[in-house]
C-alpha cells in the first residue's frame, strides 16, 4: 500500500532568482598555475566539420605511455595542493570515517543448508564473505579479500555458491578493472579447487550446473597485452568450465562469430533441466532468447526470441512452461508465459501493463513477486503464477527495495530496503504468512528523524512534469548551499538510497536533491526514449529545469548551486555546465563520457550508440558534436568551479575522456575560478573501490562544493 511522504509536497512559487544575495565562498581566490598541456594539430574531418582534437594524445594508456604519466603526476599536484587549502576539509574526513564505521550486510544466499553473505565491519576496504550453517548459525569468515593487496584495492567481485552449497565461485577484481579472474572454493576447508578462468567482464552470468560438476560462464578472448583497458570488446561467448580442468578445455556453449557485438549471458533454471542465453547488442533493453536442453547431449540451443526487439527476461519456469517479463506490447513491461512445448510459441499473458514501470521479478514459494517503480519508489506487489492478485509486500516507508531472490518453491527470500534516510537493512521474508522480519539492521551515527525527505515535481523546458527528491535537515528551511545530483541515461532509475558519506553533507547543513530526469528508467519505456538519442537534450534541460527551480522556490539561493553526476552523470554534467555555466557555483562530474565523437573506439563505449547515437552516422554525429563536453568549453564566459574526477584503471568509461576535456578547461578563457581533476590510481570505474578510498574521494568532493556554494563546516 503507498505511503504518504514524510513531508508534505511544496508546491508553493518562491521570489524571483535575481532578488536573491549570492553568499560568501569560502574558496581561496588564488589563480592557479596549471601544468602546460601539450597541444598537438589533429583535426578530423567528419561530415564536412573540422573537429579539432588539440588533446588527443592524452587518450593514450597511463601505464605505456611516460608522457600521459607525466602529465598525470602534475595535474594531481596541483588539485592536492588547492584541495589542502580548504576549510573543513579535515573535519569533513574525520566525520565521514565516523559515519561510515558500521556494519554492513548484503544480501544472504541460501544454499544447500547454508547461508552465504557479504559484511563490512565498518571501515574495513573490502567487504568479507560470511557463510552460516542454518539461518542462525554463528557466521565465519569463508574469503577475506583484505589482505590481497597492501593498498586494498583488489576486491571480492561476484560470487555464487553451487546448489548444495559445498563449493563456491568467485571472482576477483584488482585495482578497479572491469576483467575478472574467476576461482573455486571448497566451503567446508576455504580452500581453493585449482580452477581458473580468465578474461571475464562486466556481469559473467555465473551459473552452476545443479549437480555441481562446473559452472556456465561468459567471457570475451584475450585482448593485446598493451590494450588491456582500452581495447573494444567483441566476440562473446558462452563456456562450460567443467571442475579439475584447465580453461583451455572448456566447452564452447553458444557464440555468434557472425555477429561480434552481441552479448551472451547464461543462466540454469532452478529445476537444472534448461540453460537460458540472453543476447543483445547495446545497452538497449532488447535482447533474443534461446534456451538449452541441458538432458540433450548435443546442448542445441533453440530460438525461443529470434528478434531483437524487445526485452525477455526469464524469471521461472514449471517444466516446460516459462514465466517472462517482456515490454513487448507493454512499453511499462508485462508479465507472460511461453511453453517451450507449444511449437508457434506463442506468449499468454499473466500480468497485464500496469500504469507504473515493472522493474524486476521473482518466483518465490509459489507466488511471483514484482517490484513496480511508483513516481521512483519501490511498491512490491505479490501474484499467483497464473496472474490473480495476491496482494503486496509491506515496506517500512518510501524507498527502494530490492533482491527477493530464492527457491520458487520454498517460501524464504531476502530483500534489501533503503531510502535517503534509512540505512540498507536487510530483512527474511516469510511467503506463507507475509511476514518480513529484520535479518541485519546497522547501526549509524545520525538520528533519521531529524532529516526530511520530500519528492517535488516541476515543469521542465517543454513542460514535462518531473520528479526530485530533496533531502535536509528539517531544521533547515531557507535557501542553503545545495548538491543537485542526476543521471539520466541508460533506462536506469535513480531510486532512494542512503550514503553515509552524504550524510556528512546534510549534517553541516547542506541539501541534496535527486532530479529524476528523462532518459532514465523511471517511468518505462516512454521515460527513456524521451531523453536519449535525437532527445538527450531533454535530459539536459530537465536537470537545468531542476536547478532553477530549486533557485524559484527558495531551496537554494543563486551561487548555492552545486551539480553532481557520474559516468552519463559526468556527461551529463558537463554538458549542462557549457550549456549554463551561470547557474552553478560547482560542478562535479566524475569518470564522465565527455568526448562524444570518439566514445565508440574504446572498450564499453561500442554499446552506448544505444543512447547517444553513432558518431559515424551525420545525423547522429552532428547533434553529439553540439553537446559533447570537450568540444563545447565556451572561452570567453565565466565558469563555475570544477572539480572532475576519474580513475587510471577505469576501463569502462577510459580516462582519456576525462583527461582531454580537464585540459580543454584549463587551456580556455572561462575565469579564475579552479578548474582541476582528481586523478585516482589503482581505482576504476567505481565498484571495488576500496573504503578508505571512498572516504578520501567524498571529503575532497564536498570540501570543494562546500567552499564554492558558501557551506560553512563546522567541527
Amino acid at each position: 500500500m503507498r505511503r504518504a511522504l514524510i513531508v508534505p509536497l511544496l508546491l508553493a512559487t518562491a521570489a524571483p532568482i535575481q532578488a536573491q544575495t549570492p553568499p560568501e565562498t569560502n574558496a581561496p581566490m588564488t589563480k592557479i598555475r596549471y601544468p602546460d598541456t601539450r597541444r598537438v594539430d589533429v583535426v578530423d574531418e567528419q561530415f564536412g566539420v573540422q573537429v579539432a582534437d588539440p588533446y588527443r594524445w592524452l587518450e593514450n594508456d597511463v601505464r605505456n605511455d611516460p608522457e600521459v604519466a607525466a602529465w598525470v603526476a602534475a595535474e594531481n599536484k596541483v588539485t592536492d595542493a588547492y584541495l589542502a587549502t580548504l576549510p573543513g576539509r579535515d573535519v569533513l574526513k574525520a566525520r565521514i570515517k565516523q559515519l561510515f564505521d558500521y556494519e554492513r550486510f548484503g544480501l544472504p544466499e541460501h544454499k544447500g543448508g547454508r547461508y552465504f553473505y557479504a559484511h563490512n565491519s565498518g571501515l574495513q576496504n573490502q567487504a568479507v564473505l560470511f557463510v552460516r550453517d542454518g539461518l542462525d548459525g554463528t557466521g565465519r569468515v569463508l574469503i577475506d579479500p583484505n589482505g590481497w593487496s597492501k593498498d586494498g584495492a583488489t576486491a571480492l567481485a561476484e560470487w555464487l555458491p553451487s546448489e548444495d552449497g559445498k563449493l563456491l565461485a568467485y571472482s576477483i577484481q584488482d585495482g578497479g578493472t572491469d576483467w575478472r579472474t574467476v576461482k573455486v572454493l571448497d566451503v567446508a576447508t576455504g580452500k581453493e579447487t585449482g580452477d581458473t578462468v580468465n578474461w571475464a567482464k562486466y556481469t559473467m552470468g555465473l551459473s552452476w550446473a545443479k549437480d555441481g560438476s562446473g559452472f556456465f560462464y561468459s567471457r570475451y578472448p584475450e585482448p593485446p597485452a598493451d590494450a588491456k583497458f582500452q581495447a573494444l570488446t567483441e566476440n562473446h561467448k558462452v563456456y562450460f568450465h567443467k571442475l579439475g580442468t584447465q580453461q583451455s578445455a572448456d566447452r564452447l556453449v553458444y557464440d555468434t562469430p557472425a555477429a561480434p557485438k552481441q552479448s551472451h549471458y547464461a543462466g540454469i533454471t532452478d529445476d537444472g533441466r534448461y540453460l537460458v542465453i540472453s543476447t543483445s547488442e547495446g545497452t538497449d533493453n532488447k535482447n533474443l532468447v534461446h534456451i538449452v536442453d541441458l538432458t540433450d547431449p548435443a546442448w542445441k540451443a533453440k530460438t525461443v526470441i529470434g528478434t531483437l526487439a524487445n526485452e525477455w527476461s526469464a524469471i521461472g519456469n514449471v517444466g516446460t512452461k516459462f514465466w517472462f517479463t517482456t515490454d513487448a506490447g507493454a512499453p511499462r513491461q508485462r508479465i507472460v508465459t511461453i511453453d517451450l512445448a507449444d511449437p508457434a510459441l506463442t506468449p499468454h499473458e499473466v500480468v497485464p501493463e500496469q500504469k507504473e514501470t515493472l522493474a524486476g521479478a521473482t518466483i518465490v514459494g509459489e507466488r511471483l513477486i514484482l517490484n513496480y517503480m511508483v513516481d521512483a519508489a519501490t511498491e512490491v506487489r505479490r501474484y499467483t503464477l497464473d496472474g490473480a492478485a495476491d496482494g503486496t509486500v509491506a515496506l517500512p516507508g518510501i524507498g527502494t527495495a530490492s533482491g527477493f531472490g530464492g527457491d520458487p518453491h520454498k517460501g524464504e527470500t531476502f530483500f534489501a530496503f533503503t531510502s535517503f534516510n534509512y540505512p540498507t537493512t536487510i530483512f527474511r521474508y516469510d511467503v506463507a504468512t507475509g511476514k518480513a522480519t529484520p535479518w541485519a539492521t546497522p547501526k549509524v551515527a545520525f538520528k533519521p528523524e531529524d532529516y526530511a525527505v520530500e519528492q517535488r515535481f516541476y515543469a521542465s523546458k517543454d513542460g514535462t512534469r518531473v520528479p526530485m527528491f530533496i533531502v535536509r535537515k528539517k531544521s533547515v528551511t531557507g535557501p542553503a548551499p545545495t548538491i543537485l545530483y542526476g543521471y539520466g541515461g541508460f533506462n536506469i532509475p535513480i531510486t532512494p538510497g542512503f550514503s553515509a558519506g552524504r550524510l556528512a553533507w546534510l549534517e553541516q547543513g547542506g541539501v541534496f536533491v535527486v532530479a529524476n530526469i528523462r532518459g532514465g528508467g523511471e517511468y518505462g519505456k516512454a521515460w527513456h526514449d524521451g531523453g536519449r538519442l535525437a532527445n538527450k537534450q531533454n535530459g539536459f534541460d530537465d536537470f537545468i529545469a531542476a536547478g532553477e527551480t530549486l533557485i524559484a522556490q527558495g531551496v537554494t539561493g543563486k551561487g548555492q548551486l552545486a551539480i553532481q553526476g557520474g559516468s552519463n552523470g559526468g556527461l551529463l554534467v558537463g554538458a549542462v555546465t557549457n550549456q549554463r555555466p551561470d547557474l552553478f557555483a560547482a560542478a562535479l562530474p566524475a569518470v564522465g563520457v565527455m568526448d562524444m565523437t570518439r566514445f565508440d573506439r574504446f572498450t564499453a563505449g561500442r554499446y552506448w550508440v544505444d543512447d547517444f547515437g553513432y558518431p559515424s552516422k551525420e545525423a547522429d554525429f552532428k547533434r553529439l558534436y553540439s553537446y559533447s563536453p570537450y568540444h563545447n568549453v565556451r572561452s570567453g564566459v565565466a565558469y563555475p568551479a570544477i572539480l572532475v574526477s576519474t580513475a587510471d584503471t577505469d576501463d569502462r568509461v577510459v580516462p582519456g575522456h576525462s583527461f582531454k576535456y580537464t585540459a580543454a578547461l584549463q587551456h580556455a578563457d572561462i575565469g579564475d575560478k579552479p578548474h582541476l581533476i582528481r586523478i585516482e590510481t589503482r581505482a576504476g570505474h567505481g565498484s571495488g573501490k576500496p573504503t578508505d578510498k571512498v572516504i578520501e574521494e567524498t571529503a575532497d568532493l564536498w570540501a570543494f562544493a562546500a567552499a564554492w556554494t558558501g557551506l560553512p563546516i563546522r567541527p
